[in-house]
């Protein structure tokens, strides 16, 4: 492939150096530029940076965005406020809108558009969509006054999980899941949310809840089509090993890949003309629960999915800054990745998934990351800099590293990530030490007994 000039755009938090490394080190020109100002050392010594992103436009073959928001930036793009636009938190406006707006301009782009940024904004909108395309959807209601949601729980009573809607659905441990067959445990969240998060939450989706196996669906879309293959993982969103404790962004990620089979073809598959219609480009992530009766998507991410991307690139056996080139381009990508299985997990520092500055500044700000070998497979940047050879935490999150494995089984990929932490140091670091157990205790075997991961049959 020709040397490429790739511009990667994080419009608030930074989230995606770790993909301009790599392709960085794959021997293309990268600039990357950051909003955030507590977030812009991060990647620092990685990649080289940019101040201002929109004076390199036109220096770029391919600009890629890294999330849905844009912090501050009400005028951007011109779109703030018209009709259709996503519920925002206020001043916010999607990064959809300057992807659409840069391709209008004949820029190879990955990102979204209004309303593929609005599918995750607007969980209602979402399932509209989904039903709109044939998808079969959960029962589910949107609300934007709490005691309206109180008096339907108490009318219908029965388990259901608790989904914030807007800007302030980023506050990961405000999704609620219920346990009572009554409702009267989200009877009692509702009322609590009213009175510490009522100023803020402008809105909430109550869903049924629904056991089964959790599991998403995650193609890659070139503006016309999806990518051959088809990313299938599961997420471990909980900070303590056993699935307990607060939700977080995201703690660990298992998956592999497969073809357009059963469970890509009813759910994400039927999403393809609309996408199309959209012009989206970039991976699109649907995350369902499926049980012996059906398939039942619970939510969409329609960006980079973290740290998703990381594994991602991880699994990409083929070259990653070609892939990109094509996908912004529609030049139907073509990609190798690992046949078996991968496992990522996010290591991470205090106070994480919770803000405390002095916390943070007591344990974790500037930390030395350290090797005991001089390997450094499957190390994965999130926030993270390097400083005269000296790899250090950087940012505000306390989310330095992913590490990863692959292998043939599950379990082959579980040891080969566990054993690449074993070989960091960190004071006071923390991770879950049970990703991808859940395929290995039985998710596997059910989903394929289910014969979703079989050829479509309709």
């Amino acid at each position: 492939m020709d040397r490429q000039r790739f511009l990667f755009v994080s419009a608030d938090a930074a989230l995606i150096a770790d993909l301009a490394w790599q392709i960085h080190r794959e021997g293309h020109d990268v600039k990357y530029y950051i909003e955030s100002e507590t977030d812009r050392e991060i990647g620092d010594g990685f990649v080289p940076k940019t101040d201002d992103w929109e004076a390199d436009v036109e220096w770029a073959d391919v600009i890629v965005f890294d999330d849905i928001w844009v912090a501050g930036a009400e005028a951007a793009a011109g779109v703030a406020g018209e009709e259709g636009d996503a519920p925002r938190g206020e001043g916010d406006v999607g990064t959809g809108a300057l992807a659409q707006e840069l391709r209008e301009r004949g820029k190879a782009v990955v990102g979204g558009t209004p309303n593929t940024d609005r599918l995750e904004a607007d969980r209602g909108y979402a399932m509209d969509v989904l039903e709109a395309n044939g998808v079969e959807t959960v029962e589910h209601h949107v609300f934007d006054d709490f005691g309206e949601g109180i008096r339907h729980v108490e009318a219908n009573p029965a388990p259901y999980v608790i989904k914030p809607l807007g800007e302030v659905q980023n506050v990961k441990r405000l999704l609620y899941v219920g346990d009572e067959d009554d409702g009267s445990d989200v009877v009692d969240v509702l009322a609590a949310y009213e009175k510490a998060w009522g100023h803020r939450m402008k809105g909430f989706q109550l869903q049924r809840k629904v056991e089964g196996v959790e599991i998403a669906v995650c193609g890659f879309f070139d503006g016309s089509r999806f990518v051959d293959r088809i990313n299938f993982n599961f997420e471990h969103k909980r900070l303590f090993p056993g699935n307990i404790g607060p939700s977080t962004g995201e703690m660990g990620t298992s998956m592999f890949w497969a073809g357009r089979n059963e469970l890509f073809e009813r759910t994400l598959g039927r999403l393809e003309g609309w996408l199309a219609e959209e012009g989206y480009v970039g991976s699109i992530d649907l995350n369902c629960i499926v049980n012996e009766h059906g398939i039942y998507p619970l939510e969409f991410t329609p960006r980079f999915g973290y740290p998703t991307i990381a594994l991602q690139e991880e699994s990409i056996d083929s070259s990653t800054g070609q892939f990109f080139a094509d996908l912004a381009r529609g030049n139907d990508p073509d990609v190798t990745v690992h046949r078996g299985f991968q496992v990522a997990v996010r290591v991470v520092l205090p106070p994480f998934p919770f803000d405390d500055e002095k916390t943070y500044d007591e344990n974790s700000r500037n930390a030395a990351i350290v090797f005991r070998t001089d390997g450094r497979e499957g190390i994965h940047l999130e926030d993270t800099k390097n400083v005269d050879g000296q790899w250090r935490v950087a940012g505000e999150s306390g989310m330095p590293l992913v590490v990863t494995g692959k292998g043939e089984t599950m379990q082959a990929a579980r040891e080969e990530a566990y054993d690449r932490i074993d070989d960091i140091v960190v004071p006071n670091m923390y991770y879950r030490d049970d990703v991808g157990e859940r395929w290995i205790d039985g998710d596997g075997d059910r989903l394929q007994a289910w014969g979703y991961l079989g050829p479509n049959e309709e």
